[in-house]
């Protein structure tokens, strides 16, 4: 592309676009070692969510990828609580976790709301 680092950082929509398909890719591998796949989530009237892991047994997790920052932060919130809040638990399991998969940060934490905020280099361990 011929792009170097300051040139991502003064296009941080690019250089998150190209964070979020490295993660995928990243989740991906782990999700095949547990024989899971990795989907992406957009309904008809916009609601999107970046990663579903599905394992074979049913079980999911909801996945939004943000480069980091409180705002963005609450935007993933916002997302995954909106999309939790209509998967319809009579007919399929209820999201086993919810997570914010970011860029920066040495440790991963979950909020009071259950939702983890984890950052990139913790998914190796």
């Amino acid at each position: 592309m011929g792009i170097g680092p300051k040139d991502l950082m003064n296009d941080l929509s690019t250089f998150g676009l190209m964070f979020e398909t490295m993660c995928v890719r990243d989740l991906r591998v782990f999700a095949d070692a547990l024989d899971g796949n990795v989907y992406h989530y957009r309904d008809k009237n916009g609601l999107e969510c970046d990663a579903v892991v599905h394992l074979r047994n049913g079980s999911f997790g909801l996945i939004e990828i943000k480069l980091g920052g409180e705002k963005l932060i609450q935007d993933g919130v916002k997302t995954l609580t909106a999309l939790s809040n209509k998967i319809d638990t009579d007919k399929m399991k209820p999201v086993s976790f919810k997570m914010i998969l970011t860029a920066v940060g040495k440790y991963a934490y979950r909020r009071e709301d259950g939702i983890y905020v984890v950052p990139i280099g913790c998914l190796k361990e």
